[in-house]
């Protein structure tokens, strides 16, 4: 039977599309720590030296939107100039309005019927057949591949790039930069249970004075031989880091950044 492979990546918090997640996540939280019944869709654009927040929000709280960008910005690293983006320096820009009447007429009368639900005036399958004010589209289902209840590609490639998070933050490998995204190629067997691991793939920002060979013997010490098993590993497996050569230039500088670009990586994996 011929072999199946499949591939999943995942990015660390410094990647420019999950540092807008972040963002947006943050304003959400605080607006709902505030009042739960907020209606938030705030979208987050960056590039390098400017945050874009915006959206509609409609709710009874006050938040300091340029405080909760600042404070993501700063814990996730980027906190130096020579970065290419700075938490302190960097420009904030903030363009919200409140949720379209049109779209609030469905929330509204959705929130009436979860009352009327409550109250015993109307059934599950009454309140079940009302939309909602947007719509989400998702993929996949749980699987017994890992303890996570997620594919082992996705699940592989999410510890692998936590594990390069940690080492950064700890001081483990101080020449480490915010940003990067790893790769994981899983063989399957006649099963479908994962049978060995195909190829790796890290891509890591650092600093410009490392060479290439000790980010790879490091990143090979310090997170391939910690989270990979040795069972998944054999003769054929390939590893990558850094293929396309130097990664100084990361995360905003280098690339533009978009909510929900990377959103799959936060559920089944691509």
């Amino acid at each position: 039977m011929e072999k199946r492979l499949f591939t999943s990546e995942s990015v660390t918090e410094g990647h420019p599309d999950k540092m807008c997640d972040q963002i947006s996540d943050a304003i959400l939280d605080a607006l709902f720590a505030q009042d739960p019944m907020s209606r938030v869709a705030c979208e987050t654009a960056t590039t390098t030296g400017l945050v874009l927040v915006m959206g509609e929000i409609t709710t009874k709280a006050y938040v300091d939107m340029q405080k909760i960008v600042r404070d993501t910005i700063k814990e996730i690293g980027y906190d130096k100039s020579e970065y290419g983006f700075d938490a302190e320096t960097c420009g904030v820009v903030t363009a919200i309005d409140e949720q379209s009447a049109d779209i609030a007429l469905g929330v509204d009368k959705a929130l009436e019927a979860k009352e009327a639900v409550r109250a015993g005036k109307v059934t599950e399958e009454e309140i079940a057949a009302i939309g909602a004010g947007d719509q989400g589209m998702m993929f996949g289902y749980a699987s017994d591949e890992t303890e996570e209840y997620m594919p082992y590609p996705i699940a592989m490639a999410h510890k692998l790039a936590l594990q390069l998070t940690k080492i950064r933050k700890d001081g483990t490998l101080p020449y480490l930069r915010p940003d990067g995204k790893t790769q994981v190629t899983v063989e399957y067997d006649e099963e479908g249970i994962p049978k060995r691991l195909d190829a790796v793939v890290l891509s890591t920002q650092h600093d410009p004075d490392v060479t290439q060979e000790q980010i790879a013997a490091d990143i090979r010490k310090h997170v391939f031989d910690v989270i990979i098993p040795a069972e998944m590993v054999d003769d054929q497996t390939k590893f990558f880091v850094n293929p396309t050569g130097r990664f100084v230039i990361g995360g905003p500088h280098g690339d533009s950044g978009l909510t929900g670009r990377k959103i799959i990586v936060d559920t089944y994996g691509g």
